[in-house]
């Protein structure tokens, strides 16, 4: 199973549309406009109904965001101090995040298995990245934690 996320090239905030791997429009992604910090909102493309967000805390060291999904939170992504590459700290699921940030091409792991890949697609108008899943049960979680991933890489260039 796939998404495909692909960047609004001409916005004023971060927003994404995600699509189904038969290119239907599956999620709306908009970050609010004015906001003290990433506010990101996901919405079910058919029924505008939010079914998820991701917020980043203010007043801490280094970018934390928190992810929330019916209204309450259920997980953490923390950036991690290091001097040479990004490194994030993930309280979320029990999963764990391996491989590239920056280069986009990472998997995400409970345990030994794997429960999504992301990878860049080049040559692309705007970013596009694709998200497979192996259980369809992850897939909205997943791509929760895929735009708090993006949120917090964008949040040490701000």
């Amino acid at each position: 199973m796939e998404l495909h996320i692909k960047q609004r090239v001409f916005s004023w905030t971060d927003s994404y549309d995600v699509y189904d791997e038969a290119g239907m429009p599956k999620y709306d992604v908009r970050a609010d406009f004015f906001s003290f910090g990433h506010q990101i909102h996901v919405y079910d493309k058919r029924t505008g109904e939010e079914l998820g967000s991701v917020h980043q805390k203010l007043l801490t060291l280094l970018p934390t965001f928190e992810l929330v999904m019916d209204g309450r939170p259920v997980g953490v992504i923390r950036k991690r101090f290091t001097l040479f590459s990004n490194n994030y700290q993930v309280d979320y699921r029990n999963w764990n995040v391996e491989g590239d940030f920056l280069g986009w091409d990472y998997r995400v792991m409970q345990g030994s298995t794997e429960v999504m890949s992301i990878s860049r697609q080049l040559l692309a108008w705007g970013d596009t990245y694709t998200l497979r899943f192996q259980n369809p049960a992850n897939e909205f979680p997943g791509l929760l934690l895929v735009i708090a991933i993006d949120a917090a890489n964008c949040s040490h260039d701000d």
